[in-house]
């Protein structure tokens, strides 16, 4: 068998003024897809594979139509050249907002069934927290999600993917998708799957499978999207039509049953009074989440506030990492390492961001591989900074280690996340989140609701609710 694999994975907070554009992308093509560790499990699925593009960027802001456009023209391209294939395998996020159209990956994937006609099967891998349509259910065969947040299955997950497509390709068997939409959205920070009920929710899926049904998945959805499509849904995989639309109102009932019950993991709260707990604790490193301003949820990472909340305090021994400003990085190069001089720090991509000015010391300089690569470290009082050219975030211990930072051994550890990475989570003594302002910022209500179905919680109230089954339509034909 023959297997096409590609695909497109980024999220996006419509609340972004900052567009993304084609260079935002890590574009993976031909030998090179084949060859990243990202897709290494391929090599042991022992089918044969036409590999086409696959882009994946930092979330962020909206992607640009120009930029959307060409990554979509090349991938139809690729795949045209590629005819025939058996199956085509898509990995994708979920949570793409494109500027001008209000379901990206909707888009994509139906462009994809009409280059490829009917008889096809189409298997996709997704987040957890993307959205999903019933446009997509209706073009697609195979659908399998994370199941963790942090996501630490991710390979299993798009393995998963895979092995359903090659089983209903060696077998015969053409499965179909249930959809069960639920109007209760969730930020991933009240979600984790590491706390109840997120954790329970989970870890009865596998036993929802077996007898015709192939595949269960929760989505918790992309809150910060508002967009027509975005809700929680039930979407689970399989050949038994009847026994696969039982298990998705049952996913769908459960975690309708448990909305009350979801809450932020680690001691929360406004920015002062994580402070307050923070000056107070005897134990390090403590780290603090500056949640507003995630680039890996869609935020900037621009932002300022926490910075200028620690120089107002005087603050000593701390350590953040970092804050997206190329022009103060390329400031810090152009004057060298060990030179003093005075930034403006923030609020470089987002105006409407917080920035300040300091003085500061340049500790040391990180070239990259290019300009955009560049990094900068710099002391200003008793606070370390980390100084980004391009947005990205600082959540493995190597992204310190490769400036020389030891993470564990500051007092006060400050990154721009929701919930730790697996990395950061067991050096943490505590862990605290601030509920600090941005684009993803964990004020829900608050958010504007323009477009969301009417009825989602937690805009509006559902009292009626009652799981449904949308079977794709290629189920039901």
């Amino acid at each position: 068998m023959r297997i096409a694999v590609g695909g497109i994975h980024t999220e996006c907070s419509t609340y972004s003024p900052v567009l993304m554009q084609k260079q935002d992308f890590r574009i993976l093509r031909d030998k090179g897809l084949m060859e990243h560790d990202y897709f290494a499990f391929l090599g042991r699925s022992g089918a044969s594979f036409a590999p086409l593009l696959h882009a994946r960027a930092v979330p962020g802001g909206p992607v640009s139509r120009p930029a959307y456009d060409a990554l979509k023209a090349e991938f139809l391209e690729r795949l045209s050249a590629a005819l025939p294939v058996d199956g085509v395998y898509l990995a994708m996020h979920g949570a793409m907002k494109v500027d001008g159209l209000w379901d990206a990956e909707g888009d994509w994937i139906t462009a994809v069934r009409r280059l490829i006609g009917p008889a096809i099967p189409i298997a996709v891998s997704y987040d957890l927290h993307g959205n999903v349509s019933q446009e997509i259910v209706d073009q697609i065969d195979i659908f399998a999600a994370y199941r963790t947040a942090p996501h630490i299955d991710v390979t299993e997950t798009m393995e998963a993917a895979l092995a359903m497509l090659i089983r209903a390709l060696t077998s015969g068997a053409r499965p179909g998708i249930v959809r069960v939409p639920v109007p209760l959205l969730l930020p991933g920070e009240r979600s984790s799957t590491e706390d109840e009920p997120a954790r329970s929710l989970y870890a009865a899926l596998p036993g929802l499978e077996g007898k015709g049904v192939w595949r269960t998945d929760l989505m918790i959805g992309y809150v910060w999207a508002d967009e027509p499509r975005t809700t929680a849904s039930a979407i689970v995989t399989g050949t038994d039509r009847a026994a696969v639309s039982s298990a998705a109102e049952s996913i769908a009932a459960g975690f309708w049953a448990a909305r009350e019950g979801f809450r932020f993991g680690p001691v929360t709260g406004p920015l002062d009074a994580m402070l307050d707990l923070a000056s107070a604790a005897a134990t390090r490193p403590v780290i603090l989440a500056d949640s507003g301003d995630n680039p890996t949820g869609g935020g900037v990472g621009d932002r300022a506030d926490v910075l200028g909340a620690l120089i107002a305090r005087g603050w000593q021994d701390a350590l953040m990492a970092g804050i997206t400003d190329r022009p103060a990085v390329e400031a810090c190069f152009a004057a060298g390492t060990g030179a003093q001089l005075t930034l403006k720090i923030g609020a470089s991509l987002d105006p409407a961001g917080v920035s300040v000015t300091a003085e500061v010391e340049v500790l040391r300089l990180d070239a990259g591989d290019s300009p955009a690569d560049r990094q900068a470290v710099v002391l200003t009082g008793g606070i370390t900074l980390v100084l980004a050219a391009r947005r990205r975030p600082y959540h493995d211990i190597a992204d310190f280690t490769r400036l020389g930072l030891d993470p564990g051994a500051t007092g006060l550890l400050v990154v721009k996340s929701g919930y730790l990475s697996p990395d950061l989570a067991p050096i943490a003594n505590p862990n605290l989140m601030a509920l600090t302002d941005g684009v993803v910022n964990q004020d829900i209500p608050r958010l504007a609701n323009l477009h969301r179905a009417p009825g989602t919680i937690p805009w509006d109230g559902n009292p009626g609710f009652r799981p449904r089954a949308e079977p794709s339509a290629r189920f039901r034909g």
